[in-house]
């Protein structure tokens, strides 16, 4: 024991010298890497400063954006990454347009491949990338949106009959964070896999996203116990529920019967082909499902909460979308594809409240090879590159931090003339597939929300701060008063 104890004392210098000897390294490897760029000068050994991202993202994000201002470019280091902040809507271009195996891969969360698993349509490039898009093209036709569209209203109009019975008239504000996640969970599971979910692989599945959520916010530790690693064994059992979806689904449109939900219209064309398509087998289609769960849940969250903080925030805006909605629509029936077409205003609201408040604020991004971002940087490989959304959506519009749905119409159509700077569906080979459904959704609840219910929000100090969860939400999670409008409330069923 004593011998023991002997070869210890005389190693632990050697361990203490080693260790250090690491941490210096760590230091220049950073600070090379760095160069010039705007950003903590040294930083926490090992974890960098991930603790500070998780306690407070939205301050830690505003600092790396306010630093970036001049020179569009900051650095941090977080667990053992090296990070670089892009601001500046056209370095962000080069990277969202260099996708591909030898330039930079999407990644979608900083540790997204070991959280999101290994089917994931956004790892995916060149042939097998397109071929997977190619055979989607199914579920974005003007059938199958009209199905999707009945479906949704039939979801919303459900959850606002329960706000109804439930919120109206009380003397107490309401905090819809929750319940638009509910809603849009619900709306998610029906629209994608609505027939083959019973009640309970519904609640399943909602506890399970539920995890995902909270361990997409937290420090990659995959851990039994820890959110991290409890929120990568919830998306395994998630896609793996998706998965059994797809084989049922596979089943009943190969036996003729006319699809329901989005993964019939997905599978009705793979089913048809002799022999299936590459990258459709039920487990990979569970691991991209997941990703269209991904991209509509929180996303949609997002922005049907900055909807109505928004809307009542501007009463002009709230009034010309009621009165377009009232000249088009009646709350007797649904609203039809062709009038949903018709409303254009409300559909120019719905555009910028995802450009003044882009639900994933940046799309991170990894440098498989150095990378020349501008004459003076390249960007070392390994890096993990976050261009932000956010900053590009503020950048070149008239007036941009004005809240101005007109901006979209068909006089000024800034959409087209600064095309390049609306970036909250992405850009190049990635862009979001599923945009034109995200925006029906949210043109949806607009009009039936703000046609059925007055609402007043309650006032608190920061109650419009941007919080991250994980998307971005007011601070207050949109606390309101609501009361109804109509003497009587719609009631249709499925």
């Amino acid at each position: 024991m004593v011998f023991s104890v002997s070869i210890r004392a005389s190693l632990a210098p050697y361990i203490v010298s080693a260790l250090l000897l690491f941490l210096l390294l760590e230091q220049l490897s950073y600070l090379i890497k760095k160069r010039n760029l705007p950003g903590p000068l040294f930083v926490p050994p090992i974890i960098g400063n991930a603790v500070s991202l998780v306690r407070d993202p939205t301050s830690f994000w505003n600092k790396q954006s306010t630093i970036a201002k001049n020179s569009g470019l900051s650095a941090n280091y977080l667990i053992g990454k090296f990070i670089l902040y892009i601001r500046e809507t056209e370095l962000s271009q080069q990277i969202f347009s260099n996708v591909r195996p030898d330039a930079f891969h999407l990644v979608g969360h900083p540790f997204g491949k070991k959280l999101f698993g290994d089917h994931n349509l956004i790892y995916m490039f060149g042939e097998d990338h397109k071929s997977v898009r190619r055979h989607l093209a199914p579920n974005f036709t003007p059938k199958s949106f009209s199905t999707y569209s009945v479906l949704q209203q039939l979801v919303i109009l459900r959850h606002l009959r329960q706000w109804d019975n439930s919120f109206s008239n009380e003397s107490r504000p309401v905090s819809l964070r929750n319940l638009v996640r509910e809603l849009n969970l619900e709306t998610s599971q029906t629209v994608f896999v609505g027939p083959y979910l019973d009640k309970e692989a519904r609640n399943r599945f909602r506890s399970d996203y539920n995890l995902f959520n909270l361990g997409s916010m937290a420090l990659p530790i995959d851990l039994p116990g820890f959110a991290f690693g409890e929120a990568r064994r919830a998306v395994k059992r998630l896609a793996e529920t998706l998965a059994v979806c797809a084989g049922k689904s596979k089943t009943r449109m190969a036996s003729g019967e006319e699809p329901t939900c989005l993964i019939d219209f997905w599978m009705q064309a793979i089913v048809a082909e002799t022999p299936p398509p590459p990258h459709s087998g039920d487990d990979e289609i569970g691991g991209f499902l997941f990703d269209f769960l991904f991209a509509a849940q929180d996303a949609s969250t997002s922005s049907l909460l900055w909807a109505v903080t928004l809307l009542e925030s501007e009463p002009e805006v709230l009034s010309r979308v009621r009165e377009e909605v009232a000249r088009i629509w009646s709350p007797e029936s649904l609203i039809t594809v062709d009038q949903l077409a018709e409303m254009k205003y409300t559909r120019s609201v719905a555009r910028e409240v995802i450009r003044f408040r882009p639900p994933a604020t940046m799309v991170p991004h990894v440098a498989a090879k150095d990378f020349p971002l501008t004459e003076s940087y390249t960007i070392p490989k390994g890096t993990i590159v976050f261009p932000s959304v956010f900053d590009s959506s503020f950048q070149g519009f008239t007036e941009p931090d004005r809240f101005d749905p007109d901006r979209f119409n068909e006089t000024r159509k800034e959409d087209q003339v600064f095309k390049r700077n609306f970036l909250a569906f992405g850009w190049g080979p990635h862009q979001c597939v599923g945009q034109r459904y995200a925006l029906n959704h949210l043109v949806l609840f607009v009009a039936m929300f703000s046609t059925l219910f007055d609402f007043k929000r309650f006032r608190s100090d920061g109650c419009d701060e941007i919080v991250y969860s994980p998307t971005i939400t007011p601070k207050d999670g949109c606390a309101v008063f609501l009361s109804r409008r109509v003497a009587v409330y719609p009631n249709f069923s499925a």
